[in-house]
């Protein structure tokens, strides 16, 4: 299930990040269609679906030393529960895209453990994430926007993510 955010960044001009991959897809031929990537060559087309996208970008993430967990507080405590049941994690969560047909842009939320930068972090989740979506798919990463969502301190009474890092 692809995830749209509807809130604007700090980037000053008033649009949220599907405005502006909307507004840059308007432009290619044949835009339009954000839920999937078409890359169109001589002897066919390939379609990439926004979970596809969102799934390499949440693999890519978690990849990173310093990132405890993925996802918002109340989507960490729905994996948590889904976990306890059997159920495995969700490689998406945290991670919201949109999808057009040469472009993609990409909002993750994130969890840090507590004495790492943040900033150190933040930046190489971005450039993995960059890296590893174009790698796999063609697309051109437009942005990644990392929203740091918390930070884990070991030997909280919490259990907010997998602890994978």
């Amino acid at each position: 299930m692809t995830q749209t955010r509807t809130e604007t960044d700090h980037r000053g001009d008033g649009r949220n990040t599907g405005d502006r991959l909307r507004s840059a897809a308007n432009r290619m031929p044949g835009a339009g269609d954000t839920e999937r990537a078409q890359l169109v060559t001589e002897h066919g087309r390939t379609r990439i679906s926004a979970g596809v996208v969102s799934k390499i970008a949440g693999f890519a993430a978690r990849e990173i030393p310093g990132v405890y967990a993925m996802g918002g507080g109340l989507s960490r405590r729905v994996g948590q529960l889904k976990g306890m049941v059997g159920a495995s994690q969700d490689s998406r969560q945290g991670v919201s895209v949109e999808v057009g047909e040469r472009q993609t842009a990409v909002d993750l939320d994130i969890v840090t453990w507590y004495g790492q930068s943040i900033m150190d972090i933040s930046n190489a989740v971005r450039s993995n994430v960059m890296d590893r979506v174009h790698a796999m798919t063609g697309l051109d990463v437009t942005e990644v926007n990392v929203n740091v969502d918390d930070v884990f301190v070991e030997g909280e009474d919490d259990d907010r993510g997998s602890g994978s890092r």
